[in-house]
């Protein structure tokens, strides 16, 4: 029976929490307005980007104050579409790009794309925009575009794709849904990739037999990892191997919300089991693994929202077991946690449309 302590917050400005170790958090909002935010990009100057799945970017300075950046890329908002994750890669300061994933229109239907553009120094526009990638083909569905941007140790980036509610396409490698893939910067696809030479392979693709992973990160060692939503339970942590499959819709720990029987079971040989899962579910997104810059015993751990239980799980890195739930009034649907520059854990609430800087009390 796993551990689970909940961390209690008081109502006051700003926001104290008693954690398991007895030394208080503070949390602070640090800006508000949003509509629907969806992901967090850290600038050099200490100013952030954030946007919102509607379709505005916007720029934060560090005071709180925010103007919106023009030039991004159009979107189809339907459903859980739109702007999604945004990436500023470590080069930033010399080449200004930045990355966005969205869902693309595709005249009868829309699907999962990755745009890049070069933010100007007045942080106001985003120019010379291009498209390097798009799930083809699109599907008239509005719902699982997945849509993580991670930056690996090689520059090359990592995007996890939903499979569209078509569950059938995570097991086709002809197809990327429900797949991580792994394309250079400018869009091709490297020559180490593990489907590259696989008839009727889509050659982008890294790992597949996903459902819906909206968190991604790397680990201290430079590992990604991923969460996904299940359906009913089996939300789950994986960590993402070359050409591996994880199973999705033959193997899972849920059921459907009609609660039938998803698959064949919990496992099945040459399919990958989870790190760890949730049953309940907790409808994960936005994942984090920490340096321990500021909480040296949080070091390696996994922090994740939670957009059910209005939380933050944090799993031990070493165990990988759930053992602290951070909730408190500003944990409200959380759609993307990250650590920014100096240590401190940042995240979005989507119920009061804002941002918030955690630190050491």
């Amino acid at each position: 029976m796993r551990l689970i302590l909940t961390i209690l917050l008081w109502l006051s400005a700003p926001a104290w929490a008693q954690q398991e170790t007895d030394s208080p958090i503070r949390i602070t909002q640090m800006a508000s307005g949003f509509d629907e935010p969806w992901a967090i990009g850290f600038l050099p100057d200490n100013a952030l980007l954030v946007t919102e799945r509607a379709g505005a970017l916007w720029s934060v300075t560090p005071g709180g104050a925010r103007f919106r950046v023009r030039g991004v890329p159009a979107v189809a908002a339907r459903g859980q579409g739109g702007l999604l994750d945004i990436l500023v890669p470590r080069d930033f300061a010399t080449s200004r790009e930045v990355f966005l994933t969205f869902s693309k229109s595709q005249g009868w239907g829309s699907g999962t794309a990755l745009a890049v553009g070069r933010l100007s120094e007045d942080r106001r526009w985003l120019r010379d925009v291009r498209l390097l990638f798009e799930l083809t083909p699109g599907s008239t569905g509005s719902r699982h575009f997945g849509s993580r941007l991670v930056e690996a140790a090689d520059g090359r980036l990592f995007m996890t794709i939903g499979e569209r509610g078509d569950r059938p396409a995570a097991q086709d490698l002809s197809r990327e849904n429900g797949s991580v893939i792994r394309i250079n910067r400018d869009g091709s696809v490297p020559a180490d990739n593990p489907f590259i030479n696989t008839q009727g392979a889509q050659p982008e693709i890294w790992s597949f037999g996903h459902r819906n992973p909206q968190g991604a990160a790397l680990d201290l060692q430079g590992n990604l990892w991923i969460n996904e939503h299940g359906a009913r339970g089996g939300d789950e942590v994986n960590r993402v191997r070359k050409g591996a499959n994880y199973g999705w819709p033959v193997i899972s720990y849920g059921v459907h919300y009609s609660g039938a029987k998803i698959g064949e079971g919990t496992a099945k040989p040459g399919m990958q089991q989870p790190a760890f899962y949730w049953d309940p579910s907790i409808a994960p997104s936005g994942l984090m693994i920490y340096s321990g810059r500021l909480w040296p015993q949080w070091r390696g751990d996994f922090f994740i929202g939670s957009l059910k239980f209005d939380m933050i799980s944090r799993l031990d890195g070493d165990t990988m077991q759930e053992v602290a739930r951070i909730k408190t009034p500003q944990t409200g649907r959380v759609r993307d946690i990250r650590e920014g520059p100096s240590g401190a854990i940042w995240f979005l609430s989507v119920d009061d449309g804002a941002l918030y800087r955690m630190t050491p009390g």
